[in-house]
């Protein structure tokens, strides 16, 4: 007998409807992380669940017992991939349920805990600059291109190199429901920046790290890559930073201004420890130079772009608002630089 003297018309297989979800979350390198990914495919309404990865292949376990967990903490929509598709962003637990040493997020979320009622807020300004192979974007491989000093807020193909790929960043992030404040070309060319905030200490670094995480995967679509560097070329050249404005409720209330002057010194009391916290290469970037405090020294002043802390003239002119923390560096873990400045200037 063969298949055709009994044939029936097979049932028509109704696709399940399906999403992805892109796991993002920090590595185990030091002295700095980097954030990877992978994706997993859910049923259309599931929400993520608890996930893991191979800790051997990240330096966050050893290959006898390489087991990692990923906790989704933060999720928001996929620009990238649209529709109902996710980005979800984790801590790193290790099997026991205890935080991976590496999770810097965890330590955060302790001290946010005890100084709530402090209610600090938080402004980041991620510096970064597009490379094209070893050089910056539209850089001549033999010599360099034009002394910084017009490409800061510059406008045209010679001076806002990247524009598109920095719009398409932004489109995505806000697609995404991140509180990206502003873009804008920096002094170096090929070198940018977008801040996102203001918003809490866990809030704000999650929505950094998702920011970061979206800059490398648009420029995926446009051949080429950014770093967070602080001092991607050498010479007279600006850094990267990443500049942490920040305040507590006693800062912006009427008066507030002695409050943050008494935060200053606290910072200077504990100067070292930030520095040696605030990211990779801080030597190269703080030199004193391009305006920079250098990295052994420490002052703070109304204006002044060369200081430690910078004080806002509108915030001196109030008597109440936030201070500039310009020390950070483009590269620095976002979750360490807010623990520090709570812990430092709440306790």
């Amino acid at each position: 007998m063969s298949l055709m003297d009994n044939y029936t018309v097979p049932a028509v297989h109704e696709p399940i409807q399906k999403r992805e979800a892109m796991y993002i979350w920090l590595d185990g390198q030091k002295p700095t992380a980097k954030v990877r990914s992978k994706t997993k495919v859910l049923d259309m309404h599931e929400s993520p669940p608890i996930w893991g990865f191979d800790g051997s292949s990240t330096e966050q376990a050893t290959g006898e017992n390489s087991d990692c967990v990923l906790v989704p903490v933060f999720c928001c929509p996929d620009p990238v991939l649209g529709e109902e598709n996710l980005l979800v962003l984790c801590e790193v637990f290790l099997p026991d349920g205890k935080p991976h040493p590496s999770n810097t997020r965890a330590k955060l979320r302790e001290v946010a805990e005890q100084y709530a009622e402090h209610e600090p807020l938080f402004g980041l300004e991620q510096e970064y600059t597009f490379l094209d192979g070893n050089l910056p974007m539209n850089w001549p491989q033999n010599g360099a291109p034009a002394p910084q000093g017009g490409y800061y807020c510059g406008v045209g193909s010679d001076e806002a190199i990247g524009r598109k790929i920095v719009e398409a960043h932004l489109r995505a992030c806000l697609n995404a429901g991140l509180l990206i404040a502003g873009t804008n070309p920096e002094v170096m060319p090929a070198q940018w920046e977008f801040q996102v905030g203001p918003l809490p200490a866990l809030e704000v670094a999650d929505q950094l790290w998702m920011a970061r995480w979206m800059l490398y995967r648009i420029t995926e679509e446009y051949g080429v890559s950014a770093t967070l560097h602080p001092k991607p070329m050498r010479g007279d050249w600006n850094g990267a930073g990443c500049h942490t404005n920040y305040s507590t409720a006693a800062m912006r209330a009427d008066g507030g201004y002695k409050t943050i002057l008494a935060a200053c010194e606290k910072l200077k009391e504990k100067a070292p420890q930030h520095i040696a916290n605030y990211g990779e290469d801080i030597e190269e970037r703080l030199t004193g130079r391009h305006e920079t405090c250098k990295w052994n020294d420490f002052r703070y002043g109304v204006s002044d772009r060369g200081a430690s802390i910078r004080i806002p003239w509108h915030v001196h002119k109030a008597q109440k608002g936030y201070l500039e923390d310009r020390r950070p560096n483009g590269n620095c873990d976002p979750y360490v630089v807010t623990r520090l400045l709570i812990e430092t200037t709440c306790e």
